[in-house]
């Protein structure tokens, strides 16, 4: 792989691998994506906790998704210790509310995981690193602190260089309708989907929290001068097609193309230049997550956008059911399949294989390189 196109590996782990998610007040809602997406997958760290007072008590996967995974929510950080037997080697800051600060409350809890001797593992806009007080404790107790979303020198970043013509296997985008709608978690479920039929798929992340799980390759998009948002996308893209060799690159979606506050979708389009499209919708979601003052586009509206905006095409829809039941769902996929005339499901309720022939349908050549024999 050329070392002009390196992949993002945008930290190391001082040691171990152990970890609680501070998810204050937030676990399984909109703000709290950053712990809803480490407790369904994670690459770098073996999640043993998640703090919530106020959902304390469950299991987080069956709260999450009505499956048990064994990583409980607990009340406070001292329980989770308690719970692990010994000091957690990470303290994550699981929540991702929209101005990416701390409060003063949430600053004690973290200020807590230091003094316990917990390096800290941070995915807001608000740097820690440059905070002294945080920096001063962490020197006194021998910890690190990572800011995951803080970017590299603006001499290293790059702009949009054409590089992406070279990269000649299919690019899909998950983009949606909304943040925080489920885009990270359909487009890790789709690689999974796609490598068990034996079709090569690689992730390029575009968030913090994708990040923080282990990806290997992606920026912390929103993070970055909108200069250099297309470039990057481009430089991961391009270190995967070159460093993987894959038959498809998914890359992550972040915002909404519509959305008044992200310009994210635009840059995603404009740097990876897919060559297909999946818009993640919820349709019980009546305004914006954090914005309520704006109502909720339609999957529809979405798609007509893309399409006008980019040199692409939606290939499928994929549905959030939060607040719906299993009936609602039912209709709400079947309704859309019929009004969209396009490939429909949920990546969480409905068989991984729907996820993949969605992506068949619209690349069939790809159907060549998939083991039929794998089941899904």
């Amino acid at each position: 792989m050329s070392s002009l196109f390196s992949p993002a590996f945008p930290f190391a782990l001082p040691t171990g691998s152990t970890a609680v998610v501070y998810c204050e007040a937030q676990f399984g809602e909109q703000d709290g994506k950053t712990a809803n997406g480490l407790v369904r997958h994670s690459e770098k760290y073996e999640v043993l906790s998640v703090i919530d007072s106020v959902r304390a008590g469950v299991d987080s996967g069956q709260f999450l998704d009505g499956t048990a995974n064994g990583i409980p929510v607990l009340a406070s950080l001292a329980e989770s210790v308690a719970h692990a037997g010994r000091v957690p080697d990470y303290l994550i800051c699981g929540l991702a509310p929209a101005d990416g600060l701390l409060s003063d409350e949430q600053r004690i809890v973290l200020l807590d995981g230091i003094a316990r001797g917990m390096h800290i593992v941070n995915g807001l806009h608000e740097f820690l690193n440059d905070d002294a007080e945080f920096v001063a404790a962490a020197v006194i107790a021998g910890v690190t602190i990572t800011d995951v979303r803080k970017p590299k020198a603006k001499r290293d970043l790059h702009l949009f260089s054409g590089r992406i013509f070279d990269v000649t296997c299919p690019r899909i985008a998950i983009l949606g309708t909304d943040g925080a709608i489920g885009k990270r978690t359909t487009a890790t479920l789709l690689v999974q989907a796609l490598n068990a039929r034996g079709i090569r798929a690689v992730m390029v992340g575009t968030g913090q929290t994708t990040l923080i799980q282990g990806g290997k390759y992606g920026v912390a998009l929103d993070a970055l001068v909108p200069q250099f948002c297309s470039g990057e996308v481009e430089h991961q893209v391009v270190a995967a097609f070159e460093g993987e060799d894959p038959d498809v690159i998914v890359v992550e979606g972040q915002g909404a193309l519509s959305h008044p506050a992200y310009l994210t979708s635009a840059h995603i389009l404009r740097g990876s230049r897919p060559a297909g499209v999946i818009v993640q919708h919820a349709p019980k979601r009546r305004v914006l997550g954090d914005f309520p003052m704006m109502p909720m586009p339609t999957a529809a509206s979405e798609i007509a956008l893309i399409e006008a905006f980019a040199d692409t095409r939606v290939i499928g829809v994929t549905i959030n059911h939060e607040e719906m039941t299993e009936v609602e769902l039912t209709d709400a996929i079947s309704d859309h399949r019929a009004r969209l005339g396009l490939p429909v499901t949920d990546p969480l309720t409905r068989p991984a294989s729907e996820l993949v022939d969605m992506v068949l349908a619209a690349f069939p050549a790809l159907a060549t390189t998939a083991d039929t024999t794998t089941s899904v």
